[in-house]
C-alpha cells in the first residue's frame, strides 16, 4: 500500500491487523537518506530499530493504531551535539506522540466546529492541555494579529466574569489581575466580527486599543457606533476625531423603558408604602407598559389607562412616563422613514415639551440625557447605523463562555471569542465558489 493511501507522507504501510475492533497499521519510513534534525547532515550509520505508536485520526469510522518500525541513526558530524536520532516525517515530528493532523483536527473542532476544549478532548481522546494548545495554534493561523481595516466600527462592553485580584507584596494593596468587563471592537461594515478585545471599559482601556492601531487604520474609520457611555465617547474623540459618533437607538429605548419602570416603582412606594403586589391595578399592567404602542390593541390600551386612572395623580404620572417613552420612540422611528431635519426638530420639541410639562424628575433626567447626546442621536437619525452587530457579537461571546462553564484565563477567553465571532465569515470564504462562465 502506498503512503498516499495512508495520508501520511513519508510512511509506507507494510501490514494491517485487526485488534478488538481497532485497526493496527504497521508502517515503515519511506526509503531515503535520513537527515539529522540538529545539523541537517545526512547519516549512513544505523544504530538500532525502535518501535513507536503515534496516535492518529480514525479511518472510515474505525480507530487506527499506528505501529511505526523505524531506525535510529548515528550522527557523525563533529559540530553536532546529537549522538543519535530517530527517523521522523513532517506529520510526526521527533518525540511526537500524536500526528499533526490529529492535533489540527482537535483544534479545528474548537475553532470552527463550536466544540468546547473538553468536548474536543473527549472526542479525539486527548488531554485538555493538548487540545488547548492545538486550538491556540490553529486559531493564530486564521486570526490576523492586526485587525482588518473597517469604515464602520462598533464599541460595546460585555461582562467577562468575576474580577480577580492578587496582593502586591510591596504595597500590600490588592491589584486587579482579571477585569470584570471587556470592551469589544466590532466590524459593522463587513463580516470580520470581533476585531479585538481589551480588559476594562474605561476611556483609557478603549483608547489604548485605538492608539495601538496604525494611522492608516484609524483614518479609514468613518463612523463609530456606541451606547451612551461617556468613556467610549471620550476615547473616540481623542483617537478618532474625524469619525462620526452614532448612538444606538436600542439603548435609548432601553433607557426610556427603565425610566418608566422607575416612575412606576416610585409612585407605588409613595402611594402604598410598599412594593407592588399582584392585586394592585398598576402592577397588573406593568408588562403592557413595556410594550410598544403599535403592538397593543385598542381595548388593551383603554384597559391600561383605565386602571391607571384609579390611582389619581399617581397613575397620571405613570401614564405620562409611558407617553414620553412613545414620543421618544416616534422620534427614533424617523430614521427609517427618511424624514428631513424640520420633522426631526418638530418631534424633538414635542418630546421635550411633554417631559417639561409635568413635575416628574425621572422624565426631566431622561430629557436631559437626550439633550446631552443629541448630536450622536441626530447622527443615527441621519445615517440609520446601529450597534446591532456588537450586541450580536456579545451574545456569541456569552454563549461561548456559558458552554465552557466560564473562563479562568482572560487571554484564552479573548482568543475563543474572536474565533467564535468570525466563524461564519470563515465558513463563507471556504464554501464560496465562483460561478463558471459558459460561452
Amino acid at each position: 500500500m502506498a503512503s498516499r493511501l495512508l495520508g501520511l507522507d513519508g510512511l509506507v504501510v507494510t501490514d494491517v491487523d485487526d485488534d478488538g475492533g481497532a485497526r493496527v497499521v504497521h508502517v515503515v519510513t519511506a526509503p531515503g537518506r535520513p537527515v539529522c534534525p540538529g545539523c541537517r547532515t545526512p547519516s549512513e550509520h544505523p544504530k538500532c530499530w525502535v518501535v513507536t505508536s503515534p496516535r492518529d485520526l480514525p479511518a472510515g469510522g474505525v480507530a487506527v493504531r499506528l505501529v511505526w518500525h523505524k531506525r535510529r541513526w548515528y550522527c557523525r558530524s563533529a559540530g553536532c551535539r546529537r549522538v543519535s536520532f530517530t527517523e521522523s516525517v513532517p506529520q510526526v515530528p521527533p518525540r511526537a506522540r500524536i500526528t499533526s493532523r490529529l492535533r489540527v483536527a482537535a483544534g479545528v473542532a474548537v475553532r470552527d466546529g463550536g466544540c468546547t476544549i473538553a468536548q474536543s478532548a473527549r472526542e479525539h481522546d486527548l488531554s485538555w492541555p493538548t487540545v488547548a494548545a492545538a486550538f491556540a495554534m490553529v486559531a493564530a493561523a486564521v486570526l490576523p494579529c492586526e485587525p482588518p481595516a473597517t469604515t464602520l466600527l462598533g464599541i460595546d462592553e460585555t461582562r467577562r466574569g468575576r474580577p480577580r485580584y492578587r496582593l502586591d507584596p510591596d504595597t500590600g494593596q490588592r491589584v486587579c489581575t482579571a477585569e470584570r468587563w471587556h470592551t469589544g471592537f466590532v466590524d459593522l461594515a463587513g463580516a470580520h466580527g470581533l476585531l479585538g478585545q481589551v480588559p476594562g471599559r474605561a476611556a483609557a482601556d478603549a483608547g489604548g486599543w485605538l492608539a495601538a492601531r496604525t494611522p492608516a487604520w484609524r483614518a479609514a474609520v468613518r463612523v463609530v457606533a456606541i451606547d451612551m457611555c461617556s468613556a467610549y465617547r471620550a476615547a473616540v474623540r481623542e483617537h478618532l476625531p474625524h469619525a462620526q459618533l452614532v448612538v444606538d437607538h436600542f439603548h435609548l429605548v432601553q433607557l426610556a423603558n427603565r425610566t418608566m419602570a422607575e416612575v412606576r416603582r416610585r409612585v407605588v412606594a409613595t402611594v402604598r408604602g410598599r412594593r407592588g403586589r399582584k392585586s394592585d391595578p398598576e402592577y397588573g399592567v406593568r408588562r403592557r407598559l413595556g410594550r410598544n404602542l403599535e403592538d397593543l390593541r385598542a381595548d388593551q390600551l383603554e384597559d391600561m389607562f383605565t386602571r391607571l386612572e384609579t390611582l389619581g395623580d399617581a397613575g397620571e404620572h405613570i401614564k405620562c412616563a409611558y407617553i414620553a417613552k412613545e414620543e421618544l420612540r416616534a422620534l427614533l422611528k424617523l430614521a427609517r422613514t427618511g424624514a428631513n431635519h424640520h420633522q426631526i426638530r418638530h418631534r424633538l420639541a414635542t418630546f421635550h415639551t411633554w417631559c417639561a410639562a409635568y413635575d416628574i424628575p425621572e422624565l426631566h433626567r431622561l430629557a436631559s440625557t437626550v439633550e446631552q447626546w443629541w448630536p450622536e442621536i441626530l447622527a443615527f437619525l441621519d445615517t440609520g447605523i446601529t450597534n446591532a452587530a456588537s450586541e450580536g457579537t456579545n451574545r456569541v461571546i456569552k454563549l461561548e463562555a456559558r458552554n465552557a462553564y466560564g473562563f479562568r484565563n482572560p487571554t484564552n477567553q479573548q482568543l475563543r471569542s474572536r474565533a467564535a465571532s468570525t466563524r461564519r465569515h470563515r465558513r463563507t470564504l471556504t464554501t464560496h465558489r465562483p460561478r463558471s462562465r459558459t460561452g
